[in-house]
């Protein structure tokens, strides 16, 4: 099976309603949902309740869980456990599910949707997590009576008494030995828990990246899937001008673990943090981004210029910033808003600034609100279509980001969930609006400007293929013309002093690898119009 989930959304609807009228109005006031305010801060029903609502009501798991082990008055050792229980078993569902269906000696389909997620929890608590095989029986035992139902009690026991009766190796060589060995990529799929599609799109751009050949030992696509499992560290930026990582790491809580980051010389890496409650982070001084966006918004800043020739269209722009060729930045697609304060941090140490576009008007206040700190780096905040640019405003920056809508295959780690709910035929969609975004980017930026194209994912037809087919077709229409700069030599020149970040030999574009980098798996492209 590729996705254990996308067929049985519908049905885990269904079935949570049929559930609560067979067992009475008491019950269904229990059970309601996760974002509804629950009398028992049992961190396993909790766990269950989020879920639930993940994967029937398709709430989004980073942004449900935080507010829900919040409000639930647990513990924080307790609130760190429901965190892992709810990560961890969307993270690692395919293999669960095929764990769980052997022991049951029945297909997914057979299971009702809510035992299935409490035989999810009781798994992976026992194999993943080490809870001690009698507790994590009676405890998925006492979670099915609660929230399935008395009837539901035996079966779940039965199924758990059989998981505890092998480890975590035992079942996964059982399950992935039934798969033919002709078949590697479903093989991987169920080791790693990713959709076979998702396997072969991370595989084609691994083999395509120039890494594989000069890769350290165990760098492989294997270990890109596992890492893909691994709970990412939380990164904290140090916007410049607004407060030094010094500064940054000396508001920390006492207790906090920090360290600078590996790449960025604005980041800091921390470890027992609640961002939200850091002052610096309050006020907008600094902000929670990962290295790899981090590096794209550097990337883009330190990009060499050619100077403007032909003049170009500077609308009401002031005499200042018109006289400075490197005055007026654009990012196109700018929500939620952390690559924009960067790049307004640093435009307003150079005299320039951002217009920073985002069309969803949600989003748009996220990038007002972040931004905040640095209103002389900032033009304004629009909320248009970024492909209109190109004909509104053509020749009119210096300096355009497109960090384009994508399938977000590259910050997996982050959105454990996201890996079920995408398919295979959303990318064409979403390549044709990333084609659209960066001809208008070609179009809106002056000749001798600079536009980086920049995806949260490493899908070859999100990343290079799309500049390809945009640099084919300008080239066709002769409207603009532009020509690839070599990226990963302007990376090396923006890391932190002493990094030396590991990219493919010889010039071309930035294909960053979460375990090379230990950063989301961002695409860079840097693109100079000729004219």
């Amino acid at each position: 099976m590729t996705d254990p989930n996308a067929s049985r959304h519908s049905r885990t609807r269904a079935q949570s309603h049929a559930q609560s009228h067979a067992h009475g109005h008491a019950q269904s006031r229990e059970k309601g949902h996760a974002s509804q305010q629950r009398t028992a801060a049992d961190p396993r029903v909790v766990a269950f309740d989020i879920l639930s609502d993940v994967l029937g009501e398709d709430a989004y798991a980073n942004l449900l869980t935080p507010k829900v082990v919040a409000a639930s008055g647990m513990s924080v050792r307790d609130r760190a456990f429901t965190t892992d229980l709810v990560y961890g078993t969307l993270r690692w569902m395919r293999l669960l599910d095929a764990i769980v269906c052997a022991a049951a000696r029945r297909d997914a389909d057979a299971i009702d949707a809510s035992c299935l997620t409490v035989l999810r929890l009781g798994a992976y608590q026992a194999l993943f997590l080490g809870v001690p095989d009698h507790a994590a029986v009676s405890c998925t035992v006492a979670l099915a009576k609660r929230r399935v139902g008395a009837h539901a009690g035996g079966f779940v026991n039965a199924v758990m008494h059989r998981i505890v009766g092998r480890d975590r190796k035992e079942w996964e060589s059982i399950v992935v030995s039934r798969i033919p060995k002709a078949d590697a990529v479903q093989r991987l799929g169920v080791r790693y828990s990713h959709p076979d599609w998702v396997v072969r799109e991370l595989e084609d751009s691994w083999k395509a990246s120039g890494y594989a050949d000069s890769a350290a030992d165990g760098m492989d696509v294997d270990r890109m899937l596992e890492r893909d499992n691994e709970p990412p560290v939380v990164t904290l930026v140090a916007r410049p001008g607004l407060i030094t990582v010094d500064d940054l790491r000396a508001e920390l809580p006492p207790d906090a673990h920090c360290e600078p980051g590996m790449w960025s010389p604005y980041a800091l890496r921390v470890r027992a943090v609640a961002p939200q409650a850091v002052a610096a982070v309050q006020s907008h001084r600094a902000g929670v981004e990962d290295e790899g966006s981090q590096l794209a918004a550097l990337v883009l800043a330190a990009a060499p210029l050619e100077p403007v020739t032909g003049g170009r269209s500077i609308d009401d722009a002031s005499a200042d910033i018109a006289e400075n060729p490197d005055a007026r930045w654009l990012d196109m697609c700018a929500g939620p808003g952390g690559k924009t304060a960067l790049l307004a941090s640093l435009a307003a140490l150079r005299g320039a600034k951002v217009t920073a576009n985002e069309p969803s008007h949600h989003r748009a206040q996220l990038v007002r609100e972040n931004v905040s700190a640095v209103p002389e780096g900032i033009d304004q905040v629009s909320e248009r279509d970024g492909a209109e640019f190109g004909k509104a405003m053509p020749g009119s920056f210096d300096r355009v980001l497109v960090d384009a809508p994508c399938s977000g295959l590259g910050a997996l780690r982050r959105r454990p969930e996201a890996r079920w709910r995408k398919q295979a035929d959303d990318i064409a969609a979403l390549t044709e609006v990333q084609k659209g975004l960066l001809t208008s980017a070609l179009r809106a930026v002056r000749p001798g400007g600079i536009v980086a194209y920049v995806t949260c994912s490493p899908v070859l037809d999100e990343t290079v293929r799309v500049v390809d087919a945009v640099l084919a077709d300008a080239t066709e229409k002769a409207d603009v013309t532009a020509v690839r700069c070599d990226a990963r030599g302007i990376l090396k020149h923006v890391v932190r002093d002493g990094a030396h970040i590991p990219v493919p030999e010889g010039s071309g574009d930035v294909q960053l690898f979460e375990q090379i980098h230990d950063t989301d798996q961002m695409f860079i492209a840097v693109l100079r119009r000729v004219r």
